[in-house]
């Protein structure tokens, strides 16, 4: 055996020993996190086992001196309410049986730790999704498997059992070793540079006492029969020396590992990349507040689906018509459409159908998913209130709909079995409630991005979670106050906002469908009235431009005003005057008009834009800070550079019906003066007068083509400071790439797009 690796831990926090078997549950059920050519793992069994006696080991056997002086510490196990190692209860050694003191503290730590190892484990199969099929291996299996192995440890092979029971100087040495066993199936991620590699099974044996996880890859003998083949055994422990924590990976047999570069990387790979980040996840006191990635579907069948699906469609990156990132929105959608494919296929094994689902995509945008979800045999269709130009290329199979739709009566689908919204924005919310009015049957898939209520901006309640977090608790709320079972899970698609909520099946059984719908229509209605935002901040009086059609993915479509603090039918209700909230849908929302504004502060009349930049200009300037320095002719010229004040003391500064208008813009202030790039500079929320001579020219030679634009793009605007600087340009006119007056002005070469 041979040690690769080997990393000090400093843990301020006394994170350990629970640390290190929160690193292990990560490694052990999504390996892909630290080795990026797999695609996860399948957890697959599940059994509490002991080895042969500890003494069958000879001396000589330990891994190296000092390398495990104690196990875990007192009242320290793997983390608290978390799936970790399990050891069976049985015969604990008492404080009568320790004849020293240090003997008694060692049998209370051991006790210590049954104890914490005691928390009930987590179904096998739910966090690889261990679904059924031919290449599965029965759970009744493992306990065979563990047989066979343990009596060939016992007749022969006393190497391995050394290595599993003798690693360290290890505690119980007399005692069996109490061991969790699992099962588990690592499926490598498929790529078209290399061939396709076979999922491996292995058996990983937990040993929570001594602090050692070993790893047993399995193989098929002649006959077809498993076993535990001698090659690529590698073990992970924890120890404790001389004050210090370490984590060390050891590796059996090293002339026998064989390395295929995939499931099993070389061990220098183990010893460095893996280790490092093992040592990193043992002290990192963070639990994420998310599933994890498809735990919802089987990896295996999504892994092959979503590469013969990225196969297919990739030619759509090359003939992508539309402004946004062709790489991400193609392979996003490829990944959802591989998603819904498995969960609508297990749906039809689990309910014993054969018609394919039907489906609506709310809020299509550019249709893609449309497009392959109808191309793999699903009828369906997508609605959006604004049409692509990617539209027309996908032929007559693909339905597109042009349309905006407000929740109402007239707007459910009784005849689909699914309602998707994929990145639906202001839509998010009603997706529930529209799929529980429209029939019985009908469920429903959101990936939700932007935050909104069923009317206006979704107001934050909790500050202990992130908005995230709390805005799909929110939508969860949602769908179970609908009548569905919400089920949560993470997608592996190129965005940070890629958690899915699935509703596919209902609380309640068809007749209670009247009373049900009654506590929707109560829901929906406390609803209404919430803030947008917190009073004082200059609220906007006009109604909320609310509206269906999102892009999919924000792909240019805007967010409401911030300022929109309530639906003012809503008001009018509360206050008893105007038009009553009747019925079970929420009046206010209103959809979004067909033609996109443009909110990037470029619509603005030029006069405004002038005045605000000439008006920040002077603030700055006030305070004369001049800054002498050499200009690119070699010259030395005195120039007043102005003061960095902060974008809240400029905003302080300017009158109030000036900050309303740039608050209708996406970014309001802060956009306005970076789009003035010739005057400012706005870097990390402070804000310069640009000094040109500082600014240095590209280290990298443009192409010919980019030199004869930037050089036709000279002297087509009249230079700012030359105007109104009080020091004049800090550059000669020779050198200004902007025009010192009229008289250097000079046509562009490159014609203007007419609006």
């Amino acid at each position: 055996m041979a040690e690769v690796g080997r990393a000090a831990i400093d843990d301020p926090g006394a994170l350990l020993p629970r640390g290190f078997w929160a690193a292990v549950e990560v490694w052990l059920e999504r390996p892909q996190v630290a080795n990026k050519r797999l695609c996860g793992a399948r957890l697959e069994a599940r059994r509490s086992a002991a080895l042969p006696s500890a003494e069958a080991c000879g001396p000589g056997t330990s891994a190296g001196p000092e390398l495990k002086e104690q196990g875990p510490g007192p009242g320290q196990g793997f983390p608290g309410g978390g799936p970790g190692p399990r050891l069976p209860s049985g015969p604990k050694q008492g404080t009568a049986c320790c004849e020293s003191e240090e003997a008694q503290r060692q049998c209370q730590q051991e006790e210590a730790q049954r104890e914490a190892a005691s928390a009930p484990l987590r179904d096998p199969g739910h966090s690889g999704h261990a679904e059924g099929g031919e290449d599965d291996l029965p759970t009744a299996d493992l306990d065979s498997l563990w047989d066979d192995f343990s009596r060939s440890l016992a007749h022969g092979n006393s190497k391995l059992l050394a290595f599993l029971t003798c690693s360290g100087a290890g505690s119980q040495p007399e005692a069996q070793r109490e061991l969790d066993v699992v099962l588990r199936t690592v499926i490598p991620k498929t790529s078209p540079h290399r061939p396709i590699t076979a999922p491996r099974r292995e058996i990983v044996v937990q040993d929570v006492l001594n602090g050692t996880v070993t790893f047993l890859p399995l193989e098929e003998d002649d006959e077809g029969n498993l076993k535990v083949k001698m090659s690529n055994v590698y073990q992970i422990q924890l120890s404790h020396s001389k004050g210090e924590w370490f984590i060390s990976v050891l590796i059996f047999c090293p002339e026998r590992w064989h390395s295929d570069g995939i499931v099993y990387p070389k061990p220098t790979w183990l010893g460095e990349q893996l280790l490092a980040k093992l040592a990193r996840w043992c002290v990192q006191n963070r639990k994420s507040g998310f599933k994890s990635t498809l735990s919802l579907v089987s990896i295996m069948k999504y892994s092959k689906a979503y590469r013969e699906l990225k196969e297919k469609y990739k030619e759509m990156v090359k003939v992508w018509p539309e402004v946004t990132d062709p790489d991400k929105f193609v392979y996003e959608d490829v990944a959802i459409a591989a998603y819904l494919l498995i969960l609508w296929e297990e749906e039809r094994a689990e309910r014993g159908l054969t018609a394919r689902q039907s489906f609506v995509d709310l809020g299509c945008g550019n249709g893609l998913l449309v497009h392959i979800l109808s191309s793999e045999g699903h009828p369906g269709r997508g609605i959006d209130v604004r049409k692509r130009k990617i539209w027309d290329m996908y032929g007559p199979h693909t339905r597109l709909e042009e349309d905006a739709i407000t929740p109402n009566d007239k707007t459910l689908f009784p005849d689909v079995d699914w309602l998707i919204g994929n990145h639906s924005d202001e839509l998010t919310p009603w997706i529930p409630v529209i799929a529980a009015r429209s029939a019985y049957n009908c469920c429903f898939f959101v990936l939700p991005c932007c935050f909104f209520d069923f009317v206006g901006k979704y107001p934050r309640r909790q500050s202990k979670k992130t908005q995230y977090r709390e805005y799909l608790d929110f939508i969860k709320e949602v769908g179970s106050t609908c009548g569905f079972h919400v089920e949560e899970d993470c997608l592996r698609i190129p965005s940070t906002k890629r958690v899915c909520l699935v509703g596919k099946s209902r609380t309640y059984p068809p007749s209670r469908e009247a009373s049900v719908d009654e506590k929707r229509t109560q829901y929906i209605h406390s609803r209404r009235g919430r803030p947008v935002s917190p009073p004082g901040r200059g609220l906007s009086p006009s109604p909320p431009q609310v509206a269906f059609g999102s892009s999919g993915h924000c792909d240019g479509h805007q967010a409401l005003d911030t300022g929109v603090r309530c639906v003012p039918g809503a008001q009018a209700a509360e206050r008893g005057s105007g038009p009553q909230a009747g019925g079970p849908w929420l009046p206010g929302f209103h959809p979004r008009e067909k033609a996109e504004r443009v909110r990037n502060c470029a619509a603005l009349p030029r006069d405004f834009i002038d005045q605000v930049v000439l008006q920040v200009a002077n603030l700055l300037l006030g305070g004369k800070q001049s800054n002498p320095r050499s200009s690119r002719d070699g010259s030395v010229k005195t120039w007043n550079g102005g003061e960095s004040l902060s974008l809240a003391e400029v905003a302080s500064a300017l009158d109030a019906e000036t900050l309303q208008q740039l608050k209708r813009e996406c970014g309001g202030l802060q956009t306005l003066l970076r789009n003035s790039h010739q005057v400012f500079r706005v870097v990390n929320g402070q804000v310069h007068i640009r000094d040109w001579r500082e600014e240095t020219p590209r280290k990298t030679k443009p192409l010919e083509a980019k030199r004869r634009l930037l050089s036709e793009a000279r002297k087509t605007r009249l230079c700012w400071f030359f105007t109104h600087h009080p020091d004049g340009c800090a550059l000669p006119a020779d050198c200004c790439p902007f025009a010192h007056g009229p008289a250097e002005l000079r046509l562009s070469g490159t014609p203007r797009k007419i609006p």
